[in-house]
């Protein structure tokens, strides 16, 4: 007798069926999703296109700390109790958003274990991602850093082939990210052209020879 096989949870088909508590609101390219300092009282879900979070200093000064794609959660502060948003959020390319309130966010999590599970696996990759961007940071060279920011932006060892990188994410974006300036960017990634590592045709695509710069001593 076959045994039965148990359905892959999928959250894009769940969220899609949540009754009440969400939105879903379309962005242009540097259209701004939330702001620094507006109140946090909502978790958003990227269906479609990339965002980046940045944080602005009280001299006006900006960093960008992450690039998000879909599948990707962010504004998860709101659940723990942060009061205003400590980053903002911009669309990089054209952009799907769905807005859960707090409210259904935190009943969902409740009432649906296999949502709650993915959740949590989707809290410990970042915290972990974040935790090796700051081992990046002060250990390895401009160069690694930007050879491993472009692996991730083409979600590199994910499931299935590397996607292309929009570029739309500019030069200043990638220099911002990995703490370095544009010219230095701009270098790099002459070099990587040059060696074979990436290409670019209108979009930016990763080679898995890229991998050696990581390697490389």
């Amino acid at each position: 007798m076959a045994r039965k096989t148990k359905a892959k949870f999928d959250p894009n088909v769940f969220l899609a069926t949540l009754d009440g508590g969400r939105t879903i609101s379309s962005f242009k390219t540097d259209g701004v999703v939330f702001e620094q300092g507006t109140p946090a009282n909502a978790v958003l879900y990227i269906q479609k296109g990339k965002i980046k979070i940045l944080v602005t200093s009280e001299q006006g000064k900006e960093a960008v700390v992450a690039i998000l794609g879909a599948g990707d959660f962010f504004g998860e502060g709101c659940l723990i109790g942060q009061p205003l948003r400590l980053a903002s959020a911009v669309a990089v390319t054209d952009c799907t958003i769905m807005r859960i309130e707090k409210s259904a966010m935190v009943r969902v999590l409740q009432q649906e274990p296999r949502f709650a599970e993915r959740f949590m696996l989707h809290l410990l990759a970042r915290n972990s991602r974040v935790e090796e961007d700051l081992v990046d940071q002060l250990f390895n060279s401009s160069e690694k850093r930007l050879a491993r920011l472009l692996l991730l932006l083409a979600n590199f060892g994910k499931d299935g082939r590397p996607e292309p990188i929009p570029t739309k994410i500019s030069q200043e974006t990638l220099a911002e990210m990995v703490g370095t300036t544009r010219s230095r960017v701009s270098h790099f990634l002459n070099k990587f052209r040059k060696l074979g590592f990436i290409e670019y045709n209108g979009e930016l695509r990763v080679h898995s020879a890229l991998l050696g710069v990581l390697l490389h001593d």
